[in-house]
């Protein structure tokens, strides 16, 4: 069977402050600069899912793309989208909301609801300068 990769994109808003709580007052300040502004900020992140998987030969499709944006829906707008993330997203609670972070925690989120194919990689753009990728490595 021929295997081929979707890639479906999404956009969500979320405040949040570089901080971690292994780090002191001042090593937060060090490392994470204005970032670690008590108050937070925000960005408008934009998000890639790749899907890999066999291509149906009754469908010619990898997944249904309104399956896809529904997953999405659940793993990632529902619970990210006009959130903080420190203080609304409990895996959070104990980590750095990093955009690295950010991009595993979209790849758990995202495993629990795929089933019919693979997730190959989640691309997070903090910024247009800035993006994560990750692919699962060392999960």
């Amino acid at each position: 069977m021929p295997i081929a990769y979707v890639c479906r994109t999404a956009s969500f808003s979320a405040a949040h402050r570089l901080h971690s709580p292994l780090l002191s007052i001042e090593e937060n300040k060090e490392i994470f600069g204005k970032c670690n502004h008590p108050n937070g900020h925000g960005h408008n992140y934009k998000v890639e899912i790749i899907i890999k998987g066999e291509v149906d030969p009754l469908t010619g499709m990898v997944i249904n793309l309104t399956e896809l944006k529904q997953i999405m829906e659940v793993a990632i707008m529902d619970v990210l989208d006009h959130k903080n993330l420190d203080k609304d997203v409990e895996y959070f609670q104990d980590k750095p909301s990093t955009t690295e972070n950010l991009a595993i925690f979209i790849w758990k989120s995202m495993q629990e609801h795929i089933t019919s194919c693979q997730l190959d990689e989640v691309r997070v753009h903090e910024t247009d300068n800035n993006t994560a990728i990750f692919r699962g490595e060392g999960l």
